[in-house]
């Protein structure tokens, strides 16, 4: 029998999230800083979907094994969930540390490795995390609270890049060509990373198992395989609704990808004339930051919004709206010369950031059972890194081939498949009456 999870303050729930900052401060790195330093490094712009390779793969390996390892774990002192994203958090900063005195770019792209394996290893039991304490009514709060600190994380991240190179002091470039204003914004991410994750531990005890689900997990044999099999198992009994969000997320984070790759690129040829050299590319990086920071922060103030918004309609219409508002952005965005206007769009495309980052677990957590759902989430996120690899695999061929080498069709193509990933919502068929029944939690208290 499981008993009621107890109803958490408002400031407990962004209390347990305050960790996630710090994990998606790094991913805003690795969205707007991390390509321009593969060219500063004379990497080719074709050449950044199979650099970008690492985020989809450690996503792949890392995520459904932590996932299925922290369902069967149990301390009683540091909990289930959080010993994997303390661990991350600490490699984390360590590699946002070192990112930019690579020399190479193979040392950049070898700690993009370990870095992409820390940020899973965090990010993972963050969505278990929240299925865990909160109850049905009170996940879709958890979930878009996720939202928030990932838009205030990223934005951070982004606007980081602006404020450093405004730094005198921080003119000139290392040996390997990297400008010392990117160096600004990755230590400040290191300190980030593990402060915010330790806040979230410190500050947020887990649920301890039952007396029967302990003994479960003590009888459990365990043994090297044993998540493999999990995995496989649960890829087996995977509900239906998770097979549909599957094929929205095929569409929704290929395209997430090229936007992410091409957008310094593409508001270089729009807005300043320019390929891949010189001082109007660093001004183009230093835009694209100012773009994302400013689309990241229209993500944390309307992820709350998004909550009032699932229980009025269905959370799939909710995702549906907004992947339409991220198409418009997207296929306006290239067309745009005068650098105030590239603003306009990216207000629908940071609503569509945020309920990309939490209405699709929404969708699907009432379909999963509770002692699974950290494989389950790791599963999902299998679903996001596979067509991460599918693109960092083809689209430098497609690149070349139809789209001309114009990173602005790049970026109309990742908005025809978001277009895609709209239609694909629509058939989606949730059995969770989680969005029906949402309650804001009380204020006050920790």
């Amino acid at each position: 029998m499981n008993l009621p999870k107890p109803r958490l303050s408002f400031w407990q729930i962004i209390n347990m999230n305050v960790g996630f900052f710090g994990i998606q401060y790094s991913f805003g790195l690795q969205q707007t800083a991390i390509n321009p330093l593969y060219t500063f490094l004379d990497a080719r712009p074709e050449d950044l979907p199979i650099l970008n390779l690492a985020g989809p793969m450690t996503g792949l390996l890392i995520q459904p094994i932590i996932g299925a390892l922290s369902d069967k774990t149990w301390h009683p002192r540091w909990g289930r969930r959080k010993p994997y994203f303390l661990i991350g958090a600490i490699f984390c900063s360590l590699c946002l540390f070192a990112f930019p005195f690579s020399r190479t770019l193979w040392m950049a792209a070898g700690l993009l490795w370990i870095l992409d394996a820390a940020n899973n290893t965090a990010m993972e039991p963050y969505r278990a995390f929240i299925a865990d304490k909160l109850d049905s009514s009170q996940q879709p709060m958890g979930f878009l609270t996720q939202s928030f600190f990932t838009g205030l994380g990223i934005t951070l991240a982004n606007l980081s890049l602006g404020f450093f190179k405004s730094v005198d002091a921080l003119n000139g470039k290392s040996p390997a060509g990297i400008p010392y204003w990117v160096y600004g914004s990755f230590f400040v991410g290191a300190v980030c990373s593990i402060v915010s994750v330790l806040w979230s531990v410190l500050k947020t005890p887990e649920i301890p198992p039952t007396a029967e689900e302990l003994r479960l997990l003590r009888e459990r044999k365990g043994g090297l395989f044993e998540p493999f099999q999990e995995i496989i198992h649960a890829i087996k009994d995977m509900p239906k609704v998770m097979w549909q969000l599957a094929l929205v997320y095929l569409f929704q984070w290929y395209a997430m990808f090229c936007y992410w790759q091409f957008v310094s690129l593409s508001i270089a040829k729009s807005i300043f004339n320019t390929t891949s050299t010189g001082e109007g590319y660093e001004q183009a990086v230093v835009l694209a930051g100012k773009v994302n920071g400013f689309y990241n922060i229209v993500t944390f103030l309307s992820a709350f919004g998004l909550v009032w918004l699932t229980r009025r309609i269905n959370a799939k219409y909710v995702h549906v709206i907004c992947l339409l508002m991220a198409t418009s952005a997207l296929l306006i965005f290239p067309h745009i010369q005068n650098p105030s206007l590239l603003y306009a769009p990216m207000i629908g495309f940071g609503i569509a950031w945020a309920s990309m980052m939490g209405v699709p677990y929404i969708i699907v957590v009432g379909n999963i059972p509770k002692e699974r759902y950290g494989v389950y989430m790791g599963i999902i996120n299998m679903m996001i890194v596979i067509p991460m690899i599918l693109q960092t695999l083809s689209f430098g061929w497609i690149y070349n081939n139809f789209l001309g080498s114009d990173p602005n069709k790049a970026i109309s193509f990742a908005g025809i498949l978001l277009l895609l990933a709209a239609i694909a919502t629509l058939r989606i068929k949730s059995n969770t009456k989680a969005s029906a029944n949402i309650t804001l939690p009380s204020g006050g208290g920790h």
